[in-house]
């Protein structure tokens, strides 16, 4: 196959060395944040997060490692919080 290539990004954030903090205050920075894909929506960004997670629940209910995926999807743009863009 073709070598990957780092990216800067992945160089500056994948030791995960910047900040530590737990999967639930991501989740409480990312309300922080006016989403550039969905800017007029009137409710928190961790609402949408916990109403993707449920809708996979209903869905898939034997499948909690996915309900968890729902969860964390969006946790990236945190990342906007410290001057990445979205």
């Amino acid at each position: 196959g073709v070598p990957r290539v780092p990216r800067p990004q992945s160089a500056q954030y994948g030791g995960c060395s910047l900040r530590k903090m737990s999967a639930m205050r991501a989740l409480e920075l990312l309300d922080q944040l006016v989403d550039e894909s969905d800017p007029d929506v009137d409710f928190p960004n961790s609402y949408h997060a916990y109403q993707t997670a449920e809708g996979i629940r209903r869905a898939h209910p034997d499948k909690d490692w996915f309900h968890l995926v729902g969860l964390l999807h969006d946790l990236g743009k945190v990342l906007a919080l410290f001057g990445e863009p979205q």
